[in-house]
């Protein structure tokens, strides 16, 4: 029974992730490639980078009959479409794998990911932010998932955001152009305005204000950048960024409430997987919830796929195998 295998696919808008299991849990293989979210990038190009991924994550079982061993394959795809599915399938089949993965939303992975309970919420805050209520690790209910322009609010993109709009209202309003050097005592005006500036130092706060703005419209992923550097001030005790940070966490909480019935709350995404103030603040306002963290996506996607082989008795205790990070 060993000797079958398991794909799972974890595909993202940044990177697309394939991990191969036996159905003991021990991983064979295991790549990421460039961004699998159909919905993003085009079918055609998530579809290509989820193919390189499980290439290389086959590689190392195909001298041994790797694509014909794969009994089960499940992928998690972010900005899933339809026409994914037959497209994945002609790709397994390339590989010499009898059916083509089964497809789902990255949330379900994702809670799954944390989680052996086939019944608890997702709350996830990376570049963008949802809460979402499983059932059967099915998806019941979302809240959010807006997208950065008109919500995600609490997620990585926000926080930024509001880092950079602080600093600039900041600047509008006459902050000296001295609070962007250090010891100025301004710690997330400084952290910003030395990411956008780097060594450029204009000669007003207006100028310093208006230059941030023109950076972060010619590119506005710029703004999810700034989220590590809220953490590292509020951290320092920055009053603007412990108020984003208070902020974020609000929206978060709120967001889960809307869809959180019972059962544990499954933080996902590098927000709140990664020990820091806004994952402490979520923490804390969830005081009486079991809260865990999901490990990795692709393992998990495959744990679910091998799930559908094995009695839950014997899956649940491979979970940690499944979701180790790799």
């Amino acid at each position: 029974m060993t000797e079958s295998l398991v794909v799972g696919v974890d595909a993202g808008a940044t990177s697309s992730r394939v991990a191969v299991h036996t159905l003991d849990g021990t991983r064979v293989g295991y790549a990421r490639a460039g961004a699998g979210n159909p919905s993003a990038h085009g079918l055609d190009k998530a579809v290509a980078a989820i193919g390189n991924a499980l290439e290389s994550a086959l590689k190392s079982v195909l001298p041994t009959g790797g694509g014909a061993r794969v009994v089960a394959s499940l992928a998690g795809v972010a900005g899933l479409v339809q026409e994914m599915e037959p497209e994945l399938a002609k790709l397994w089949s390339r590989h010499g794998i009898a059916e083509g993965p089964r497809c789902m939303g990255d949330l379900a992975i994702a809670y799954a990911a944390g989680s052996t309970e086939p019944d608890g919420s997702l709350l996830l805050s990376g570049t963008g932010a949802a809460a979402a209520r499983l059932s059967g690790f099915e998806l019941d209910a979302v809240a959010d998932a807006m997208g950065w322009l008109l919500g995600d609010e609490g997620s990585g993109f926000w926080i930024g955001r509001q880092a950079a709009k602080a600093v600039i209202e900041a600047l509008d309003r006459g902050l000296p152009v001295a609070s962007l050097l250090p010891g100025s005592g301004h710690e997330l005006v400084r952290l910003v305005g030395e990411r956008f500036l780097g060594e450029e130092r204009p000669d007003t706060p207006r100028a310093a204000a208006s230059r941030i703005v023109r950076l972060a419209q010619a590119d506005h992923m710029r703004l999810a950048a700034l989220a590590p550097l809220v953490s590292q001030a509020a951290e320092a005790g920055d009053p603007l960024a412990a108020g984003i940070v208070r902020e974020a966490a609000d929206h978060l909480v709120a967001t889960l409430r809307r869809v959180h019935v019972s059962g544990p709350v499954v933080f996902a995404g590098s927000v709140l997987t990664n020990d820091g103030p806004v994952r402490r603040a979520v923490v804390e306002l969830l005081a009486g919830e079991r809260v865990a963290t999901a490990g990795d996506a692709a393992g998990a996607a495959a744990w679910l796929a091998a799930r559908d082989l094995l009695r839950n008795a014997d899956a649940s205790p491979l979970h940690a195998a499944f979701t180790a990070a790799s």
